[in-house]
C-alpha cells in the first residue's frame, strides 16, 4: 500500500487550487462539498468558477500563487494543466510544508484523491493507487446503487443520540443497539415517521437494550476454507464480522483475517509440523477464558473444522466448561484441490470410494490400509503428508501400487500463489526433496490435472492407432 487512506479534518481550514479551467473544476466540485474555505488562484477564469464566486462558495484571487498565500492551508491542488506551472506551484508548496496534489500526476503528488461515495456524513473512499480509475468508478457505482440514500440522514440523527447511547455497556450490547437501529428499525422509522419517528425509535431501542440481560459468551468453530476469501461461507463471514476474539490457526489466509472487525482481538495459535506448536490444552483454555468473559469467540480453522482439526477435543473442552458452541463448516482442501485441477474426486469405473487421510497423527507417521490404497484406481486426499513423502511412497510400492500411479502435489490451494506439481509414486520422494514448501500442502493420490490426463489419453489413442501397445 503506497497511499495510506485517511480522512483529513478540513473544517475552517483553507484548501488552495491553482487554475480555474476544466482541470480545476473537476476537483472544485468535490471540494465545495467540504466545510473548508476554498481559494482559487488563476489569471484566466472559467464561467463556472465565476458563478461559484458570485454565489460566495469560493474566493478567487486573479494572480499566480505565492508562498505567503499558503499559511493555515490543509492542502493544495495544482490544476493548471501545465506541467511547468504546476511543477512551480508544487515546489512552493513543498517549501511551505503544504500537502499538494498535481492533478493527473501520480508520481509527483504527495497525496491522491480517491473516488468518493457521498452519503454525508457517511463517506466511502475508493482508491486504486492511480492504476485503474475506471475500475474505481465502477466500484463507486456499485456501492451507490446498494447504499440507501437515507443512510446519511440516519447517521446524522445517530450523532445526537451517541452521548445517551454511551451509557450502554461497551461491546456487544452497544453494537447490537446500533445494528438494530441502522439495519432493522431506523430506515423504516425514517420513512414512516421522519425525524420524530427516528427519535422515538432510538429511545425505544435504548430502553430495550438497558433491560436486556448481559449476553453470555459463545464459541463458533469455523472453517475458513482453503484460503480464497471468496470460498468463505456467508455464515462464516457473518460471525467473523461480529466476533470479539478470533483465535486462528497458522494456515488461515491473511486475506480472511482482514475480514474480521478492526476492534477484534486476533490471536494466532499456530501448529506446524516438526516445529514449535501451541498445545491443544492451551488453545482450549484460551477459548474458554474469553467466552467466560462474555466474548463472542471465533475459533477459525483452515479448511473444514471436522477434517483433521481436533474438533472433538475442542468440543469436549467447551462442554466440560459449560460453554455453548456452534460449528460452521468450510470447504475442505480436498474439494478445492479437485476443483482447481478440473477433476472429480469420484468417477464411474475408476473409484467407488474416496479416502481422506492424514500422514501424521499424534503418534507420528500414520499407518493406513496400504493394500486398499495401492489398488488400481484408488483415489486419496493426503493431508499433512509432504514431509513423509519417502515413507508414503515406500509403503505404497511395498503393497503393490503401480510405480507410475499419478500423484499431484498442491501447495496453497485456491490462493493466488498456488503451486501444482505432478509426479508419480516412484518419483514422489525425489520431487519432495527438491521442491520444498512454505505453505499448506495436500497430495492427491491417483489424480492429475484434467489437461494432463487428456494429453495422456490422446497419446494412448494415437499409439493404439499405429499398433503400439
Amino acid at each position: 500500500m503506497r497511499h495510506f487512506p485517511v480522512f483529513l479534518n478540513v473544517q475552517n481550514k483553507r484548501i488552495l487550487v491553482t487554475g480555474a479551467g476544466e482541470c480545476a473544476i473537476a476537483k472544485l466540485r468535490l471540494l465545495l462539498k467540504t466545510e473548508a474555505e476554498i481559494i482559487v488562484f488563476a489569471t484566466s477564469i472559467d464561467t463556472q468558477v465565476e458563478t461559484w464566486e458570485k454565489a460566495g462558495l469560493l474566493k478567487v484571487i486573479r494572480r499566480k500563487i505565492q508562498m505567503d498565500d499558503m499559511y493555515n492551508t490543509a492542502m493544495l491542488y495544482a490544476a493548471e494543466d501545465d506541467e511547468d506551472l504546476d511543477g512551480e506551484t508544487a515546489a512552493k508548496a513543498k517549501m511551505a510544508n503544504v500537502l499538494f496534489n498535481i492533478v493527473d500526476n501520480l508520481q509527483e503528488s504527495e497525496f491522491i484523491t480517491p473516488a468518493l461515495v457521498d452519503r454525508d456524513p457517511v463517506t466511502i473512499a475508493i482508491g486504486t493507487e492511480g492504476t485503474a480509475p475506471i475500475l474505481a468508478r465502477k466500484i463507486k457505482a456499485q456501492i451507490e446503487e446498494s447504499l440507501p440514500v437515507e443512510i446519511g440522514l440516519l447517521a446524522k440523527l445517530a450523532e445526537y443520540f451517541r452521548p445517551k447511547a454511551s451509557r450502554l455497556p461497551m461491546g456487544r450490547t452497544r453494537r447490537k443497539f446500533w445494528s438494530r437501529y441502522f439495519y432493522d428499525h431506523g430506515p423504516s422509522a425514517l420513512r414512516e415517521g421522519g425525524k420524530r419517528g427516528v427519535a422515538r425509535t432510538l429511545n425505544r431501542l435504548f430502553a430495550e437494550a438497558q433491560q436486556q440481560e448481559e449476553e453470555v459468551g459463545r464459541v463458533y468453530l469455523v472453517g475458513s476454507g482453503p484460503g480464497d476469501p471468496d470460498l468463505l461461507t456467508r455464515k462464516a463471514l457473518k460471525v467473523l464480522h461480529e466476533a470479539d476474539v478470533v483465535i486462528h490457526d497458522r494456515l488461515v489466509a491473511p486475506e480472511i483475517l482482514e475480514l474480521a472487525r478492526r476492534e477484534a482481538d486476533i490471536i494466532q495459535t499456530g501448529k506446524q509440523g516438526f516445529g514449535a506448536s501451541w498445545k491443544q490444552e492451551d488453545i482450549n483454555a484460551l477459548m474458554i477464558e474469553h467466552a467466560q468473559k462474555g466474548a463472542q469467540v471465533v475459533r477459525l480453522k483452515s479448511g473444514d473444522p471436522a477434517v483433521f482439526a481436533r474438533l472433538d477435543e475442542e468440543m469436549d473442552a467447551l462442554d466440560l466448561a459449560g460453554i455453548e458452541f456452534d460449528i460452521i463448516p468450510g470447504i475442505t482442501t480436498a474439494s478445492a484441490a479437485a476443483a482447481s485441477l478440473n477433476v472429480s474426486l469420484t468417477k464411474r469405473n475408476r473409484n467407488s470410494a474416496l479416502q481422506i487421510m492424514t500422514a501424521q497423527d499424534i503418534k507420528g507417521f500414520a499407518e493406513q490400509d496400504w493394500r486398499r490404497l495401492s489398488a488400481s484406481g484408488s483415489v486419496a486426499a493426503i493431508y499433512m503428508g509432504f514431509k513423509s513423502a519417502h515413507l508414503l511412497s515406500g509403503r505404497l510400492l511395498m503393497h503393490g501400487a503401480s510405480a507410475d500411479t499419478p500423484v499431484t502435489v498442491m501447495e496453497n490451494v485456491s490462493r493466488a500463489n498456488q503451486k501444482v506439481l505432478v509426479t508419480t509414486i516412484a518419483e514422489l520422494p525425489k520431487m519432495a526433496d527438491e521442491a520444498g514448501n512454505d505453505g499448506p500442502v495436500i497430495m492427491m493420490l491417483g489424480l492429475e490435472p484434467r489437461k494432463v490426463q487428456q494429453a495422456l489419453d490422446q497419446n494412448r489413442t494415437a499409439l493404439a492407432q499405429v499398433g503400439v501397445q
